[in-house]
């Protein structure tokens, strides 16, 4: 059966042939590493109805505060002006939302231009109504927090860079800042400056916080659609022997008759060519026969029988596949209380391909051993693997399990020297806790590593019918 922790460490070529083709969209999830940070955002992900809607919002605010100004609070400033830049972008953003369709991608560069025009009109209206000092100039960010969390860095760059270029500019240009009765404003330059770097830091710890954040959404989502991909095949497969052995048990009776009468027509043959014929004919059922008792046999038929399966059949599928690994002895335990009968387990994919994904990481890192050991009592059913080796790093332990968290602190003591990326363990534990199981990750005394999954017994128990 395929492993999706090979797929993990071999880049997705693992050396198991995929024939019909099944291991094809969890290997080009996995192939080339998954460059998931700039690729994830380089051909941009911002939709044209978003922008529209964040400036049809930053209008409706910007006409709500003008108004206010010259109604409520008497503030004297050039509203005509301003109302109409106001006016202008409201009517060029009902003809963007107009003529272009609401689900279309903007490409980096258009929307660039989209999110800069309104960087640009809210430096108008501040170069109006007192410059740099206007505390409204706040109103630059959302733009800029648009373009971190959906558009490739250079862009981000482009459109923070413009915007402390205007706010540069609106230190030392703008009118004076209105106030009541007519009297204007005129702050010393010191408070000036103080505004701008307030703006420019602003921007920036606005922009950064945005861009990791999406970046993590990326992270994760990426990871999951791994995981998604992989249960997927996994499923397809188990499907596939199922299928196999039914195969197998319909076709038996048609391969007999055809032997039956091979063998009719070998007694009967009027020439030497005929008998030959029919000889290869009876051989060839022969072999069909074979190779569907082969596959009746394997254990992904899906009836009652494979379906169970016990703990210690469970712990010596996981570790067989890696029974050949030299230097490193593999043993597999089953213990339990007096008195408690042992437990019959239903065969889940999710926990025998996760299971024999953290064998395969202890393979890599044991100096000598990997013990497997399953524990059952009346309410709880836990499977450990433990090795020898060097242990996690305590540095990433209280993360491991995220996306892209490396278990191990370096190749350099593995077998493989693989690096990964952190995906192996992620995957693993999400497969295990869809079971309900509760995994959790920890360094052996006095080395090694160990990795427990618990679960309920009624969660993977299959009583005996």
């Amino acid at each position: 059966m395929l492993r999706f922790a090979m797929a993990l460490k071999n880049d997705g070529s693992a050396g198991l042939k995929d024939p019909l083709g099944l291991d094809r969209q969890s290997t080009a999830l996995l192939q080339g590493e998954l460059a998931w940070d700039e690729a994830v955002l380089r051909q941009g992900r911002l939709r044209i109805r978003t922008v529209v809607l964040l400036r049809w919002v930053m209008l409706g605010v910007e006409m709500l505060l003008l108004s206010l100004g010259a109604v409520v609070l008497n503030v004297t400033a050039p509203y005509a002006i301003c109302f109409a830049v106001v006016g202008l972008a409201a009517w060029i953003n009902l003809l963007v939302a107009v003529a272009t369709p609401g689900q279309r991608l903007l490409g980096p560069r258009e929307a660039t231009l989209q999110l800069g025009f309104d960087v640009g009109r809210v430096a108008t209206l501040v170069f109006l109504t007192g410059g740099v000092v206007n505390p409204f100039l706040i109103m630059m960010v959302p733009p800029v927090a648009l373009a971190a969390a959906t558009l490739p860095l250079g862009a981000v760059g482009c459109l923070a860079a413009g915007g402390l270029g205007l706010a540069v500019l609106l230190t030392f240009a703008g009118l004076p800042l209105p106030g009541a009765a007519g009297d204007f404003l005129t702050p010393p330059l010191g408070y000036r400056l103080g505004a701008l770097a307030a703006l420019a830091a602003g921007l920036g710890i606005t922009a950064a916080f945005v861009r990791e954040a999406a970046q993590e959404t990326a992270r994760r989502a990426l990871a999951l659609d791994v995981t998604q991909a992989v249960l997927a095949r996994e499923r397809r497969l188990s499907a596939l022997g199922g299928l196999a052995a039914s195969a197998a048990h319909e076709l038996g009776t048609p391969l007999a008759t055809i032997a039956i009468v091979a063998k009719e027509m070998v007694r009967e043959a009027a020439t030497p060519q005929v008998r030959e014929d029919a000889e290869l004919l009876m051989a060839q059922a022969q072999r069909c026969r074979e190779i569907l008792t082969r596959l009746s046999q394997t254990p992904e038929a899906s009836d009652q029988v494979h379906d169970r399966m016990s703990l210690l059949q469970l712990l010596q599928e996981v570790i067989e596949p890696h029974q050949g690994v030299k230097g490193v002895r593999l043993e597999a335990i089953v213990t339990g209380p007096p008195g408690v009968p042992k437990p019959g387990v239903r065969r889940i994919p999710e926990v025998s391909h996760a299971i024999s994904s953290f064998v395969e990481n202890a393979v890599d890192f044991a100096a000598s051993e990997v013990l497997v050991t399953a524990r059952f009592d009346a309410e709880t059913i836990t499977v450990e693997v433990r090795d020898d080796g060097p242990g996690f790093d305590p540095e990433i332990l209280p993360r491991l399990g995220e996306p892209y968290v490396t278990s191990r602190p370096g190749a350099e003591g593995s077998r493989t020297g693989h690096v990964g990326m952190g995906l192996g363990f992620f995957i693993s534990k999400t497969l295990l806790e869809r079971t309900g199981a509760v995994v959790s990750f920890q360094n052996g005394r006095p080395r090694g590593a160990l990795v427990s999954a618990r679960w309920p017994r009624s969660r993977i128990d299959a009583p005996t019918e």
